[in-house]
């Protein structure tokens, strides 16, 4: 009985979905999600790791912000923490391939120095935690925060395109 219950539990849990509109692009679970407006997305792309001058392409998607308030603003402390544990792996290989990587891993990793937008909000906690991660994955990799193929309703490289056309209408 218990079992069925939980399989039911599972089986009515909405999506993980996105959203891109003309306005925004647009994450949801059923933990919360994230949004971030056109206006804000300063390029969206395949994301890559440097080997002996060779890129090689990943299952993920960068986006890289022009600012971060309002990112921070709309995401919920358990998404931050979700995008933190995810990502990790990604930054690890990135510092690894990185032939002069500028600070040690455990600073990039674990950095919960109070971050201060250019609005002037204080950050504390998860959400310095994520501003400054992002602002790491900027230096190694040239994106802020990434989505993985796997959360995708098509290819990577179909979705890119996709947004790549949002952003473009949007300007």
């Amino acid at each position: 009985m218990t079992l069925l219950l939980i399989g039911v539990k599972l089986n009515r849990q909405s999506p993980i979905t996105f959203t891109l509109t003309f306005m925004h692009l647009q994450y949801h679970s059923p933990h919360g999600g994230w949004l971030t407006r056109w206006q804000n997305v300063a390029d969206i792309g395949r994301a890559s790791v440097s080997t002996q001058g060779w890129h090689k392409p990943l299952p993920w998607i960068g986006i890289r912000l022009k600012h971060y308030d309002e990112f921070l603003d709309s995401i919920c402390p358990r998404i931050a923490s979700q995008i933190l544990m995810e990502q990790r792996g990604l930054m690890i290989m990135a510092y690894k391939r990185a032939d002069n990587p500028p600070h040690e891993i455990e600073d990039m990793l674990f950095d919960d120095k109070h971050y201060v937008g250019e609005n002037g909000k204080i950050n504390k906690g998860l959400l310095a935690m994520l501003a400054n991660r992002m602002r790491y994955n900027r230096e190694l990799m040239g994106y802020d925060f990434f989505i993985s193929e796997d959360l995708l309703d098509r290819p990577a490289d179909d979705f890119i395109g996709l947004a790549r056309r949002f952003l473009a209408q949007s300007r």
